[in-house]
């Protein structure tokens, strides 16, 4: 029975995923609306990506940390990462403790850094942060809350505001650190 249970689960979360990663994707009755979708993403300038360490000469020099930017979107000013990717928050995250592993991990990988991460555009330095995973690996947070890329997006693309997926909502992210509208 805890086969054909767990199997269900599976099947649902894909059916799920799919609807997310195909524009115009219908969601099963009762969940979110459909995934939007947006290509015009931030300018490739915006969105610089973690580098490596200092040179082995200066040995007080730290790697520098994954970067968060702003551009705009159909839902406003949001916060991007690298490779022009839309980040997400989950509404399942409460704390700064992700609640994202597993298969939803695979689904909606954890923006990780190495390093403190950055601030670009109109992100608020104040309010980027980082958390701990289980498995060790450290996630960039951005006003408490555990940030994540939607593993089936193209760069500039916004597919999954505001779509439930593996028992939550899941939201693009303000300046302000709040989903947007």
């Amino acid at each position: 029975m805890a086969r054909s249970s767990s199997i269900a689960g599976i099947a649902l979360a894909m059916l799920l995923l799919a609807a997310c990663a195909a524009p115009g994707g219908a969601l099963p009755t009762g969940t979110a609306p459909e995934p939007v979708v947006t290509t015009a993403g931030p300018p490739a300038s915006a969105t610089p990506t973690a580098s490596e360490p200092g040179p082995p000469s200066d040995p007080a020099a730290e790697p520098a940390g994954t970067a968060i930017s702003t551009a705009t979107s159909e839902f406003g000013e949001i916060l991007w990462g690298p490779g022009e990717q839309v980040v997400y928050i989950w509404e399942r995250d409460v704390s700064p403790e992700s609640q994202c592993t597993g298969d939803c991990a695979v689904a909606w990988p954890p923006v990780l850094t190495v390093g403190e991460p950055t601030a670009a555009g109109g992100v608020d330095p104040a309010l980027l942060g980082t958390t701990v995973r289980a498995d060790g690996a450290v996630q960039v947070t951005y006003g408490g809350h555990p940030l994540y890329f939607y593993a089936h997006e193209g760069p500039g693309e916004v597919r999954c505001h505001d779509v439930a997926t593996h028992g939550g909502l899941w939201w693009v992210v303000t300046p302000s650190g709040e989903r947007a509208p």
